[in-house]
């Protein structure tokens, strides 16, 4: 008897100890990744500042190389946050992020290109290609806006067709509340419903979560992604 409640004991204690480690591992894990993210972000602000401070100090190549590559990220991130922020409410913006993902990858290789034209000493070749990079990023930044500025007017639209319901409905609520002719008792009795003999709720619906960016721009508050 005593040999079975020491195996019990041991068994629990394993378990424990399991447990333990398992709970240690994902919160190391965890912290990590918020560490990792906190790098991410401050890299890439510092960056940014970086090259706002040659688009407007310096001119010639290197200005224009920095002003290519600021318009380029400002473009995608702001089109990231719309579509990645507007798909918690409306399912149909997931194609759109489809979209920008694909458009995203050609971004950051342009990006990639032009921040390794800055370390590039000849200047007149790169004066040379300035017009073809101009041309990417304007195709690229363009594509961007399109797709933002066409969530944002479909958020609005949805936004005024909603509010134009909801004032009718106020309209007609306002005239019933007006209706001197009627007392509140049978306001009552006529407003009250009657269940059905068979009422069997219905399942809550499923929501899915919102896709994770994978092409970041920036941190968002989606779970994070690897750039």
């Amino acid at each position: 008897m005593e040999a079975a409640f020491i195996i019990v004991a041991l068994v629990l204690l394993f378990a424990f100890l399991g447990l333990g480690v398992y709970v240690t591992t994902k919160v190391v894990k965890a912290t990590a990744r918020g560490v990792d993210r906190t790098i991410t972000q401050a890299r890439r602000t510092v960056e940014d500042t970086t090259l706002k401070a040659r688009s407007f100090g310096q001119v010639g190549v290197p200005g224009a190389l920095a002003t290519l590559r600021l318009d380029l990220r400002n473009s995608m991130r702001a089109t990231q946050q719309a579509l990645y922020q507007g798909v918690q409410t409306d399912a149909s913006l997931k194609e759109s992020i489809g979209l920008f993902e694909r458009l995203s990858a050609h971004g950051h290789e342009l990006d990639d290109e032009l921040k390794r034209l800055e370390a590039e000493p000849d200047r007149q070749r790169i004066a040379a290609v300035l017009p073809d990079l101009r041309e990417r990023t304007a195709q690229i930044t363009q594509a961007s806006d399109s797709l933002r500025w066409a969530a944002r007017d479909r958020a609005r639209r949805f936004a005024e067709d909603d509010l134009s319901h909801l004032a009718a409905q106020i309209d007609v609520e306002s005239g019933a509340l007006r209706d001197w002719s009627r007392t509140p008792a049978e306001d009552f009795l006529q407003s009250t419903p009657t269940p059905p003999a068979w009422n069997t709720p219905e399942p809550a619906a499923l929501t899915e979560p919102a896709p994770t960016p994978q092409y970041p721009w920036q941190k968002t508050r989606r779970p994070e992604a690897t750039t």
